[in-house]
C-alpha cells in the first residue's frame, strides 16, 4: 500500500482565521452594544441581521416583550454599525392583553417619512368592553389618519425612536379613549422597507410604448380575413353547374313533344 504523504506547511484552523466584530445600534438608539459576530471577511458581515430585545438595549427589563431587528450596513475596523429594519411584540404579551368580552382593533398602515423612506406599521387598540362595528371603524380610521399625519412631519430616525419607546402609543391612547373606553394602545409590529435606489419613474414610463407595438399584428389578422370573400365567390360556379344541368332537361321535353 502507498503511504500517505505528510502535509507540507502548517494548517490554520477555520475559527482562528476569522475575526470577531462588535455590533452596535444606530445613533438614535445611543449606539447601544448589540453583540458580536464572526466572519472571515468584513464584507460578509454586511447584510447580517442582529436580533435583540428593547429591554437589553435600554437595561429596562420591563420592555423584554419587544423584539428588535437591526441590519449591518457599514464596517469600521472591528466594529459593525446597523440600521433599524423592524420590531415585533411577543405573542405571549398579546395573549395576555386580549380579554373576554373585549375588542382588539388592528390598523395596518404603510407610512412615508419626511425624507421619503417607507415603513409598514401595525397599531392595535385593546378596548375595555366589546365595541360595535361603527365604533371599531371610527377607532381604526382615527389611528390611520394620525399615523399618516405624524410620519410626514418626522424623519425616519425620529419616527422609529418614538414608535419603539412608546411615545406614539401614548399619544394615540389620549385620542382614542375619547371615542370609546380603551384599555391600551400598542404599536405591535413594524417593518422598514429598503432605501430607494434610482428613479422609479423611468421604470413606469417604459411599458407605455408596448400597446402600440402590439396593435400592429391585430391589423394584419384583419387583413387575413379577406380571402374569406374569395371563398364565397367560389360558390358561383356551383350555380352555373346547376343551370347547365337544367338545359338538357328542357331539350328532352321538346323532343317528346
Amino acid at each position: 500500500m502507498a503511504r500517505r504523504k505528510k502535509q507540507v506547511g502548517r494548517r490554520v484552523e477555520g475559527w482562528k482565521a476569522k475575526s470577531w466584530y462588535k455590533v452596535y445600534a444606530p445613533e438614535y438608539f445611543d449606539r447601544a452594544y448589540l453583540g458580536e459576530t464572526i466572519a472571515g471577511d468584513s464584507q460578509k458581515v454586511i447584510g447580517r441581521v442582529m436580533r435583540t430585545t428593547l429591554g437589553e438595549m435600554t437595561s429596562d427589563y420591563s420592555k423584554q416583550n419587544v423584539k428588535m431587528n437591526f441590519k449591518v450596513t457599514t464596517i469600521g475596523g472591528d466594529s459593525a454599525y446597523t440600521e433599524f429594519v423592524g420590531h415585533e411584540v411577543t405573542k405571549d404579551y398579546l395573549r395576555a392583553m386580549v380579554k373576554r368580552r373585549t375588542s382588539r382593533i388592528d390598523s395596518l398602515v404603510l407610512l412615508t417619512t419626511k425624507e421619503g423612506r417607507k415603513i409598514r406599521v401595525t397599531a392595535t387598540c385593546f378596548t375595555i368592553s366589546r365595541a360595535e362595528m361603527s365604533q371599531a371603524k371610527a377607532i381604526r380610521s382615527t389611528i390611520t389618519q394620525y399615523l399618516i399625519a405624524k410620519s410626514t412631519t418626522m424623519t425616519y430616525d425620529q419616527f422609529v425612536r418614538d414608535m419603539v419607546l412608546g411615545e406614539l402609543a401614548r399619544e394615540l391612547f389620549k385620542i382614542v379613549k375619547k371615542i370609546y373606553p380603551t384599555r391600551r394602545v400598542e404599536v405591535i409590529k413594524s417593518k422598514g422597507e429598503e432605501k430607494a435606489t434610482g428613479t422609479p419613474r423611468a421604470v413606469v414610463d417604459a411599458p407605455v410604448t408596448e400597446p402600440e407595438a402590439e396593435s400592429v399584428p391585430e391589423e394584419e389578422t384583419v387583413a387575413e380575413t379577406v380571402p374569406e370573400e374569395e371563398t364565397a365567390a367560389e360558390v358561383v360556379p356551383e350555380e352555373e353547374t346547376a343551370a347547365e344541368s337544367e338545359v338538357p332537361a328542357e331539350d328532352v321535353q321538346e323532343e317528346e313533344n
